[in-house]
């Protein structure tokens, strides 16, 4: 029979000792790693949550850049903060984030909680996020359960459950606490995170690498360590087919603003929606022109097709140009409308399908003229 690789606090306390000697050796240079700062370490984590390392450095420090503190990230309106956020994805984060700011800067002086619970009762701050500030930030005893450190104890202690449920999730956790040092334990969370991240990987885990590699039940008793944690079956992405509109006025384009609440909330991009079935992708746009905004419009030709994924679904986003028939515009079936010119473009926050159609046009980055598409659209 296998022994317990937690086993008595002998066994625990080397497990601690070998994973905080690799750490110390192998940690990467992360810029919010050199930093104390209880806010930076939260936007750290909330931005980290569904966003690789390499992408999220780059945000962060523009990130903080922009709103150095609580303070700041209070006091904007929510599309600075979208806009800041552009091209990360999963924008409910920086709602999130921004609401949080607002509820630390009016009920807590601007100073962060620097309890888990306290944390855990800020909007959208849910007990990845709160252990994870509260350990790193504030060193409380408080076990993170991230994908990375779902999978390495997963491995460690060979669960072979779906640890999406409640009582894995329970046992996960108490193994974390069993684990917990009494000092320095966001030092220890983060190099469980590091472990997974970087040893005990989705695919081919380096196993000959790994500190706890002795202990592992999945190394010792599977012949593929890999197949642990268990993942459900994924059911296939449904496919969108969907028609925009780029909907000019003199040397300007018509956009609109998404509703509150749901896919994309507070994101401005250019008009238009899915396909319906026995629809045309031209029949398409000219209906949900009228319905998001009431006015009529002849769509002309088509301008791109782009095609991008989101975590639930593909979509291909074919582009069209169009002009205003009749009508007054008005914010029917969305938040706001606006005439944007070519070097406004850059001010709002828009979709990854809707800044692949300014890229596929060449209007990336034009700040100031006209735009210029064959003859489309200025001249």
């Amino acid at each position: 029979m296998t022994r317990d690789p937690l086993g008595d606090a002998r066994r625990r306390a080397g497990l601690r000792r070998r994973l905080l000697a690799w750490y110390r050796r192998h940690r990467r240079d992360l810029p919010w790693r050199r930093t104390a700062d209880p806010y930076a370490v939260w936007v750290s984590e909330v931005m980290l949550q569904q966003t690789r390392v390499e992408t999220a450095r780059g945000y962060y420090e523009r990130f903080l850049e922009r709103f150095p503190t609580v303070e700041a990230l209070a006091a904007a309106d929510e599309g600075e903060v979208l806009k800041a956020w552009e091209g990360m994805g999963y924008y409910s984060r920086a709602r999130n984030l921004h609401r949080a700011a607002r509820a630390v800067a009016a009920e807590h002086r601007g100073r962060l909680p620097d309890t888990y619970d306290g944390l855990l009762d800020l909007p959208g701050v849910g007990p990845y996020t709160a252990a994870a500030v509260s350990s790193i930030a504030f060193d409380r005893p408080h076990p993170v359960l991230d994908g990375n450190v779902t999978r390495l104890l997963c491995r460690l202690l060979r669960v072979e459950d779906d640890p999406a449920r409640a009582s894995v999730r329970a046992r996960l956790i108490a193994a974390g606490e069993a684990l917990m040092p009494r000092s320095r334990p966001g030092e220890f969370n983060q190099a469980l995170m590091e472990l997974g991240a970087r040893v005990c990987t989705p695919t081919s885990p380096r196993c000959g690498e790994c500190p706890w590699g002795e202990d592992c039940r999945a190394r010792a008793e599977l012949d593929d360590p890999s197949a642990l944690p268990l993942r459900p079956e994924r059911r296939p992405r449904p496919h969108l087919e969907v028609a925009a509109g780029l909907i000019r006025r003199g040397n300007r384009l018509l956009l609109a603003q998404r509703p509150p609440g749901g896919m994309l909330a507070g994101m401005w991009e250019f008009p238009g929606g899915k396909q319906e079935p026995g629809e045309s992708l031209r029949a398409c746009l000219r209906r949900e022109v009228r319905e998001e905004l009431a006015v009529d419009i002849e769509v002309e030709r088509p301008l791109a097709v782009v095609d991008h994924d989101y975590s639930h679904r593909s979509i291909r986003l074919h582009a069209f140009a169009a002009r205003c028939l009749g009508g007054r515009v008005r914010a029917l079936g969305c938040a706001d409308w606006a005439w944007v010119s070519p070097g406004g473009l850059d001010g709002y926050a828009m979709p990854k399908a809707d800044r692949k159609v300014i890229a596929r046009l060449g209007w990336e980055g034009r700040r100031r003229g006209h735009f210029r598409t064959e003859g489309w659209l200025g001249g």
